[in-house]
């Protein structure tokens, strides 16, 4: 035989074990990334369980002294629950509505003084404090994880094999209100 057929079926050779070999390390790659995404989601979600656990206690404690405002705690209560389901886009504009919600409540919490001085509401709004330090923690290690993920997912030559294997985009979880954008006023 030819010695360049030689040479030639060992080019493709190479090349095919080249291809597999980084469509290997990709697919790994693009596999451990999506799994820390899902390992992020799942460290924040632990934070928005103790938060969702927070919220009845919150909500009877501002029901003793503004009852009269039932549409916002029923509100409160009904994010609450819409939020833990659906898939995670759904879960991430849920976690929004939750916000926005609580935040309605504390402006209503404002326009009754003995509830502000209640040591219950007080301690409750403590811990709901230190738990949305939790949660804003989890936001950024998910995020971060997140935006590694979807690079690999959208660089070439990667997005071919992330396609080829069906890998796609994770959504941000970003803030959607403009309340939530806006500076907090502060008063004592």
């Amino acid at each position: 035989m030819n010695p360049e057929l030689y040479l030639m079926i060992g080019a493709i050779v190479v090349m095919i074990v080249v291809l597999l070999v980084f469509l290997f390390v990709v697919y790994n790659r693009l596999v451990m990334l999506r799994n820390k995404v899902q390992e992020a989601f799942a460290t924040m979600d632990v934070c928005l369980k103790k938060r969702y656990d927070l919220i009845p206690s919150l909500v009877e404690v501002v029901k003793g002294y503004a009852g009269h405002e039932s549409d916002v705690l029923q509100e409160v209560t009904k994010m609450r629950a819409k939020a833990a389901s659906g898939d995670l886009r759904g879960q991430i504009a849920g976690e929004m509505k939750i916000s926005d919600a609580l935040h309605s409540l504390f402006v209503v919490a404002e326009a009754y003084p003995d509830l502000k001085a209640n040591s219950s509401f007080l301690n409750l709004q403590e811990q709901l404090s230190q738990i949305e330090d939790e949660i804003a923690r989890s936001r950024r290690y998910y995020n971060g994880s997140v935006r590694e993920y979807n690079n690999q997912c959208q660089l070439f030559p990667l997005n071919i094999v992330a396609s080829l294997f069906g890998f796609k985009q994770m959504p941000m979880f970003a803030v959607s209100s403009d309340a939530e954008r806006q500076s907090v006023n502060v008063e004592f």
